[in-house]
């Protein structure tokens, strides 16, 4: 099978490339920097720049599944620009996608586009499915919301459509547990504002592994990408130290410290999203790493 990915030089998408071509699976990857496209047998790289519409049509050469991962960092200062990119990124690339498969000749079969449990409102108590339609009142909320739209595009076209809506990653190379785990190796580790906010996470592990659990077995429509047991930063931030064998001295830091110091980006680590994988569950998929202890030791032994 031949996969085309965007996004492919990524966290997640370096692991997904790693995967698939382990599963003797061809990969093509879109990519704006001509230094990074490399072409062997099994992985191809082909130029697109989203804000110009130019793309290479020999990327859709015998592909039958694209996952679509581009998309800026959301960890970044969001400045007025940097929100615009934020979202263009998303949906500008999304939408050439679209137009280039409407408009050209080829071989796709599935579309699965990405997204986060950021669309669901912040909430301390709620606990959220792929079936709640209320959608957070924040940037993050909006730009989930225009970014899964992007993907609906592609139910007008003869394909199956998947979106899966990413939890907090925990990956030992970079994200949110590696900046986590930097105050606390140094003696400054601290739960954040009241620490009671829920942080639906998984291990990149078996975030890779659902991607192709939904192209092994043709799944559509929305699935949650977290692990069935969500823990509070309270929780997470306690066990980190733990894992680490660091001790936790220092009190909350609080949200108004945070908004001084991070800004409107604060609510990525504020906001709570207690989020169900009991779809993904159901559809028989099996975790590896559920238990945030054994990821943990995975992830920082």
């Amino acid at each position: 099978m031949t996969i085309l990915i965007t996004g492919a030089t990524g966290l997640i998408g370096k692991k997904m490339v790693s995967l698939f071509k382990k599963e003797n699976h061809v990969i093509h990857y879109l990519t704006t920097s001509k230094s990074k496209i490399n072409q062997s047998s099994n992985e191809k790289g082909f130029f697109w720049n989203p804000s110009k519409g130019e793309i290479d049509l020999a990327a859709f050469e015998d592909v039958s599944v694209i996952i679509h991962l581009a998309g800026a960092s959301v960890s970044k200062k969001w400045t007025i620009a940097y929100k615009k990119e934020i979202l263009q990124s998303r949906v500008q690339t999304a939408n050439l996608l679209f137009k280039t498969l409407q408009s050209h000749p080829n071989k796709v079969k599935h579309f699965i586009g990405t997204s986060a449990v950021g669309i669901y409102p912040d909430d301390l108590t709620a606990i959220y499915n792929e079936d709640d339609s209320k959608i957070d009142d924040s940037f993050l909320g909006e730009v989930t919301q225009l970014w899964e739209e992007s993907t609906n595009l592609f139910k007008s076209l003869p394909l199956l459509v998947t979106t899966i809506r990413i939890g907090v990653v925990l990956a030992k190379e970079s994200g949110a547990l590696v900046e986590m785990t930097k105050p606390i190796k140094y003696g400054f580790g601290a739960a954040l504002a009241s620490g009671k906010q829920y942080v639906s996470w998984i291990h990149i592990h078996d975030l890779v592994a659902i991607f192709k659990y939904v192209i092994d077995n043709n799944l559509e429509g929305i699935y949650n990408a977290v692990s069935p047991y969500p823990t509070t930063n309270e929780e997470l931030t306690k066990a980190i130290a733990k894992t680490i064998h660091k001790p936790l001295f220092l009190p909350n830091v609080p949200k108004f410290m945070l908004r001084l110091l991070l800004g409107e980006m604060h609510k990525i680590v504020t906001s709570s999203q207690h989020v169900s994988s009991r779809k993904i569950l159901d559809s028989g998929f099996q975790f590896q790493f559920a238990s945030l202890s054994k990821s943990l030791q995975n992830l920082l032994k």
